[in-house]
């Protein structure tokens, strides 16, 4: 789960990590006015977009007001748009709360994150001496720039790593016992939290030499959702992909991807693995969708409703290994599935395992628009061909 910047500094100012003072609000008509603002030494304030994406400063979602009549104006102007960046697509996210802050006079931009290294199974410290909105630039330009520490889970994050990153970023003395002691509180904040990300870009150098969080992103583990209940308490499905909410209310993992072959595999590896083919086979899928194991009917009937949500979707691919579950009780679920949600697009079902050749008889005999394989690439080539095929008809 995300959280929104004002969630994620709350966060960290409740760990010790000092945030600058900010005004949140949903209705210009409250909260606006100069002496409910933060105070601001120059009269200037920053009113930021709060979505669930990253790049919000080049998309307009961050605009710098003078007085309180422009962070009136700068709110109306973004609460109830969608904001689209590079991340969001083209339908964007809605904007519910705009952040107020004061401006700052920024010397220097820093990068700091704390992450969760799964190949490693550690937390990684990443700072670079190069912060702001072009971070993913210097990744790729410029990795050398980029400083990663390895935390030992048994001792955590130690103050002789902390000083190590803020000598590689060029500090003084005084700013890294600062970075030192944010760092520190940061680590306590992303391991109480359950976090697997937090990102503070930039962490600014202002004026007088001080280290300011400007902005921070904060992406906690789902699985330990039911130990941190006060954080998803805040959680803010409205910024969530609406499908994909839905597939966990059903017990389905779904990703939607900006293809037109729809995949329903049961197996994340399987549907990985199914993915690739349809793209070695010339297609693009559609989503990544794994219905588990143990499968059923309902199961397969929901996600049927889910795929066929998207507009895009030319052909469907059903990769279904028969294991723990019967192949033809597979079958009888597509078949159930398939009149339920009236399907017309074309779809190809491949079958293997326990009972697989009695599952592609039934699929054959339905009378419904299921080509029945039992090879997966051939399911694959079939599934693109027919996806062609479709469009080429509707046009």
């Amino acid at each position: 789960m995300n959280l929104h910047e004002y969630q994620a500094k709350a966060m960290l100012a409740r760990h010790g990590v000092a945030v600058p003072p900010s005004k949140l609000l949903s209705d210009v008509s409250q909260g606006s006015e100069a002496d409910e603002l933060p105070e601001s030494a120059d009269d200037r304030w920053v009113v930021k977009a709060q979505v669930h994406s990253g790049a919000r400063g080049k998309a307009g979602g961050v605009i710098l007001a003078r007085g309180a009549e422009e962070v009136a104006a700068a709110a109306r102007k973004l609460l109830g748009s969608r904001l689209v960046t590079q991340q969001t697509g083209p339908a964007g996210l809605p904007v519910e709360h705009v952040l107020v802050e004061p401006g700052a006079d920024i010397r220097k931009e820093f990068y700091i994150a704390l992450a969760l290294d799964r190949t490693l199974q550690r937390v990684v410290l990443i700072a670079s001496s190069q912060g702001g909105m072009d971070i993913e630039a210097v990744a790729e330009q410029t990795p050398e720039s980029i400083r990663r520490v390895v935390v030992n889970p048994t001792v955590g994050l130690q103050a002789y790593q902390a000083r190590q990153v803020a000598f590689a970023l060029g500090l003084e003395s005084g700013q890294v016992r600062d970075l030192v002691r944010m760092l520190l509180q940061a680590y306590q904040a992303f391991i109480a939290s359950d976090a697997s990300l937090i990102e503070i870009n930039p962490l600014a150098e202002v004026a007088d030499g001080t280290l300011t969080v400007l902005d921070a992103k904060v992406s906690l583990d789902d699985n330990a959702g039911y130990r941190q209940q006060a954080l998803w308490a805040g959680r803010d499905v409205n910024q969530e992909d609406e499908a994909e909410r839905e597939a966990i209310e059903h017990g389905l993992n779904y990703v939607s991807l900006d293809g037109d072959i729809a995949c329903m595999v049961n197996g994340a590896g399987l549907a990985m693995a199914t993915m690739d083919l349809i793209k070695h086979a010339g297609g693009m899928p559609a989503n990544f969708l794994d219905v588990g194991g143990g499968t059923s009917a309902a199961k397969v009937t929901e996600a049927f409703k889910l795929i066929l949500r998207n507009p895009r979707v030319e052909a469907i691919l059903v990769n279904i290994f028969g294991g723990i579950v019967r192949c033809d009780l597979i079958a009888e679920g597509i078949i159930e599935a398939a009149r339920e949600v009236s399907l017309e697009v074309p779809t190809v079902v491949r079958l293997a395992g326990t009972n697989a050749e009695l599952g592609r008889q039934m699929l054959s005999e339905s009378g419904l628009n299921l080509t029945a394989e039992d090879d997966l690439a051939k399911a694959a080539e079939a599934a693109v061909a027919l996806a062609k095929q479709h469009r080429g008809a509707a046009k």
